[in-house]
């Protein structure tokens, strides 16, 4: 009995240091966060538990920190390299608010994150490639901020084999000041349900073949780039496609015939090229 106490004593201990660990990382985010009109410089404090702190939830299992989420709180600030650290998260959501600065390459410690959204901040640099080190990451949402390079630095290491990802669904990296040509690498990612490159300065024709796998996929949207060249047959063969957009491009030639395979789509934006 004594010895079955001892070995619950020291488990309890174990979870509180771990705990204790998220809470000061938590902490150093809040002391990067410069503008918080809301809730966390009132409800972030020490003498509560950080798993009932607003936009924290915790695991059931071992009471570390699996979820924040701080969307929408009109927060102003920078992400800290602390935030790396909460190596339980798998879900991290910020969108809505006004970060900025550069992603710091701490946040590759998050080996178990599912999902990212970081969408309408003001958070700039080139396009980190190290995102290819969420082995798990299932959408990844960077829309309207200021996000410049090339897409292949990340979609090259997002889709390697080498690291597994095969479970990413979701990409959204519009409104942000991106270049380049799309490579046919995207096309490793046959899970990928929505993919959104849409008002960015792409440029390039798109490979012939960058379709072919692409077999589940419901939304694509490339309108207001600058991508030429005629409309690869391959794009025919996503028979889930539900929302079609290459409006406001320089695609030309003629629309083949095969678009009447597209036998689920509701939506369908072309104008704006030099088709035919």
């Amino acid at each position: 009995m004594f010895a079955l106490l001892v070995i619950f004593g020291a488990i309890l201990s174990v979870n509180s240091l771990n705990i204790t660990a998220d809470q000061l990382n938590l902490l150093a985010l809040k002391s990067y966060i410069s503008h918080d009109p809301h809730l966390l410089v009132t409800n972030w404090s020490t003498s509560t538990s950080v798993c009932n702190w607003i936009g924290v939830t915790c695991g059931s299992r071992h009471r570390r920190v699996i979820a924040l989420n701080l969307s929408n709180m009109d927060l102003t600030g920078i992400i800290p390299s602390q935030l790396g650290n909460l190596s339980f998260l798998a879900w991290l959501d910020i969108h809505n608010n006004n970060f900025h600065g550069s992603l710091p390459i701490e946040l590759t410690n998050l080996h178990r994150l599912k999902y990212l959204n970081f969408n309408n901040n003001s958070l700039n640099g080139e396009l980190p490639s190290w995102f290819g080190y969420f082995p798990k990451l299932q959408s990844l949402s960077l829309s309207d901020n200021y996000f410049n390079g090339v897409v292949p630095s990340i979609l090259g290491d997002i889709s390697s084999t080498r690291r597994n990802v095969t479970s990413l669904k979701v990409i959204d990296l519009s409104m942000n000041y991106l270049t380049g040509e799309i490579s046919s690498v995207i096309g490793n990612l046959t899970y990928l349900l929505y993919i959104d490159l849409s008002y960015n300065n792409l440029s390039g024709s798109l490979p012939s073949r960058i379709f072919d796998n692409f077999s589940k996929l419901q939304v694509l949207n490339l309108q207001w780039n600058r991508i030429f060249g005629k409309i690869p047959s391959s794009l025919f063969k996503c028979k889930e496609l539900t929302y079609l957009s290459m409006y406001n491009n320089a695609l030309e030639g003629s629309i083949p015939r095969e678009i009447e395979n597209l036998t689920s789509l509701e939506d369908l934006y072309l104008d704006y090229n030099n088709l035919k």
